[in-house]
Order: structure tokens, then sequence, then C-alpha cells
């Protein structure tokens, strides 16, 4: 189904003639043949693991954009899922001519992997549900962290969060002990080392881009015995972007990510269960201009939307 919405064409749901391979909270998953996946990135939204009634414009193209450029740039520190995101290289076949519009910029043709059964969350600051859980104990996940700490302080080193992955509700925190039970404790050391070493260089380049990237979450899965990083990328998606020039320890950052929803959901007197709530013209247009700033300033081009 696409709609129209603040001119822009949206899309909430895709039905390509493909099999379905699955259908995610942002993601439309359709098999290609045995071995390959096309990942095709909607415009809806997931706010506290619901998906919201109200798509974002321009949200997929920027999260598949944004995946590539960081796919290419770490392309020479570990294999990844990409095969192409340019439709017309993708070979779908006649039936798939009348879609292709429709995917241009919003999908990739990708390697089908064995997913990891853990989120791999690196934590380079103190904040969202870390700075909940050290409040309370005052760690994050196994870490025993310096007393004192503020909102939003810069940790001396990022730290490795691991998470489950839920099929319905909300993820959980786990140690890495719990995760290495879920992948076997060799995968898991090396899926930590890639998450710290990825989000380290990320986050270098991103703040010379002036962008802060406070965490992240990184997907893996295993290619032919190989660990490779699959999904998306550092995105405002899965990452808290703050942007350089307004960062004050010690309180909410401004940011260019979702955070704008999740904070007008906060005020509302909504128990966070589905159906989510819909969002009123100005937080709608306000995310999606975050999105495109987010991918504008990392990439230095203008989004090809």
């Amino acid at each position: 189904m696409v709609t129209q919405e603040a001119k822009v064409q949206t899309v909430w749901e895709t039905k390509l003639p493909l099999p379905l391979a699955g259908r995610g909270k942002v993601r439309d998953i359709y098999a290609v043949g045995q071995d390959k996946l096309l990942i095709v990135t909607t415009d809806r939204l997931s706010a506290f693991d619901v998906v919201l009634p109200d798509p974002i414009p321009l949200k997929g193209k920027v999260l598949t954009q944004i995946s590539v450029f960081w796919l290419d740039y770490f392309s020479k520190m570990m294999p990844h899922h990409l095969i192409t995101a340019d439709v017309s290289k993708m070979e779908l076949g006649a039936a798939l001519t009348p879609c292709l519009e429709l995917l241009e910029g919003r999908s990739m043709l990708v390697k089908k992997s064995k997913p990891l059964p853990i989120e791999c969350v690196v934590r380079g600051y103190v904040t969202g549900s870390g700075w909940k859980d050290y409040l309370k104990t005052g760690g994050v996940c196994g870490h025993v962290l310096p007393k004192g700490l503020k909102q939003c302080q810069k940790l001396d080193r990022p730290i490795f969060t691991p998470a489950t992955k839920a099929v319905e509700g909300h993820d959980e925190n786990i140690d890495r002990e719990q995760a290495a039970g879920l992948t076997g404790p060799d995968i898991a050391k090396k899926a930590e080392n890639y998450s710290i070493e990825l989000y380290r260089k990320g986050a270098e380049y991103a703040a010379t881009r002036g962008i802060l990237i406070a965490d992240t979450k990184f997907e893996f899965g295993i290619w032919n015995g190989e660990l490779i990083l699959i999904d998306e990328v550092l995105t405002p998606d899965s990452s808290r972007f703050w942007p350089k020039n307004q960062y004050e320890i010690g309180r909410d950052q401004p940011s260019f990510d979702k955070q704008i929803v999740r904070n007008y959901l906060s005020g509302l007197t909504w128990d966070k269960a589905p159906p989510g709530p819909k969002l009123p013209p100005e937080v709608i247009e306000k995310t999606s201009l975050a999105y495109v700033e987010a991918y504008e300033k990392l990439t230095g081009k203008k989004l090809r939307a």
C-alpha cells in the first residue's frame, strides 16, 4: 500500500510477486532463489517495540542509503551481506519490473545468512535504558561503571551490552555470559570484538561530520561458516544520533533519530502496548527532516529520494 504524506510518497507495506520470507517492524523481506534475500525498508516506524500507525516520509530510503554507506565504509574491516542496492542490477525478473520505482533507494539484495539470536548493542554514552539501569544498579548489563556519572556522559571506553531478540514484546538486556550461552563463546567473542571496533570507527567518522553516535546495535549472521555484518548499520533507527554542537552532559540531548517520536509518546498516557497512538503532523515532519539531515550530514550527499 502506498500512501501520500507531506507531498512525499510513503510506503507502509509492500506486496511483491516474490515469496515473503518475513515482515518485521520496519522491513519486508522476500526470498530471491535459495540463497538471496530482497530487503525492502518501508516508512513504518516502531517505538517502544510497537509499530505506529503513521509512516514517516523518506524514512525507508534514509535507512537503506545510510546502511549502504556504512557497509561500504566498513568493507575492509569485515565481510557483509550486501550484493547490490542498485535495482537495475538485481535481476529480479520481468514480474518485478512494475515495482522497480517503488524499490529504488529503499531496497537491498543480500546474501541469505543465519542471523545470530542476539542484538549486539554498543554504548559509548550512558543514556536511555542504560542510564536507567545505572541509576538502579550502578552498572549496565554486567558492566560495573564508575560512581557519579551524569546523564548522557561519555564513557571512558565503549561497552558491549547485548540483548535478546523478542519476536513479540520488548527485547531484554542480557550480559555477555548469557549472550555466549545463546551463540556459543567463540561467536559471541567475535561479535563483541567486531561490534566495539565498528562502533569506534563509525563514531570517530561521524564526529567529524558533526554527529555523536551515543549507542547503536549491530546484527551479525553466519554465511558459509563466516561471521558477516547484516541488516541495518549505524542508522537513526538502530542508533542514537546527537548533534555534536549541542551536546551537554546532564540532560536529554536533541537528536537526529526517532527519539523525537519517543519523547512525544512519553508525554502521553499510553501503556506502550499496541495499538500505538497516531502522531501529529508536526512530529511526523520533524522526524522526517531529522532522518534526512542525518543522512546528508554523514555522507555529504543529497538524499536520493
